[in-house]
């Protein structure tokens, strides 16, 4: 039985600053393009049987330089739709809606083009990922390359929560594994948001 194993894409400028980033599609920096790439060694090593990508280019370009073969993107592995507090840090959105949490309060509408999510449309899109690739890991690893929001409500689905658990697992870190896989027949967490210094040569 494979793992499922989650890649959060390199830094962006809008991460690195705090910025929501959700259907917007942000380059990578230098800095971030070179951090991702020193996670390839994980992935020579490792049974990957298939390997799918959010159709952001942060996250292509990240599947690209760990070197994953056939990679397909999902529009289901966009990040969260942000609507209306696109753009925004954490501390400019509390500046008009004092003690806003994006897990208990959600988002407002945005443009046509930042439509919002609930954080249950999000748990949806993620339940359809998970029907679709927990079959593959009986022929060996997954690799999801995805966004930081994304996979907190991944692991939360996963451990059979609900979508709004993910508040419980922080990820500051990009370029980063995390491996969901089991545990006598229990689905848990084999590793969470580890950079390339922990996780090459450790697995």
């Amino acid at each position: 039985m494979g793992e499922l194993i989650l890649v959060r894409h390199g830094e962006t400028e809008w991460s690195r600053t705090g910025q929501y980033a959700g259907r917007t599609d942000i380059p990578m920096t230098e800095a971030g393009r070179a951090a991702v790439g020193r996670l390839a060694p994980v992935f020579a090593a490792r049974p990957v049987t298939a390997a799918y990508a959010s159709p952001a280019d942060r996250a292509v370009q990240s599947a690209a330089l760990i070197g994953l073969p056939g990679v397909r993107t999902d529009e289901d592995l966009w990040e969260w739709d942000y609507g209306g507090y696109e753009g925004l840090t954490e501390q400019q959105i509390e500046a008009t809606r004092p003690g806003w949490d994006l897990w208990r309060d959600g988002v407002i509408p945005g443009d046509s083009a930042h439509p919002g999510e609930s954080v249950e449309q999000v748990g949806a899109r993620i339940d359809a990922v998970l029907g679709r690739v927990e079959p593959l890991l009986a022929g060996g690893d997954v690799v999801l390359v995805l966004h930081g929001h994304l996979q907190r409500v991944l692991a939360a689905r996963w451990l059979g929560l609900p979508p709004e658990a993910g508040r419980l697992f922080a990820h500051p870190h990009t370029a980063t594994i995390s491996i969901l896989t089991s545990e006598h027949d229990r689905p848990v967490l084999g590793c969470w948001n580890v950079r390339a210094d922990s996780v090459v040569g450790g697995q």
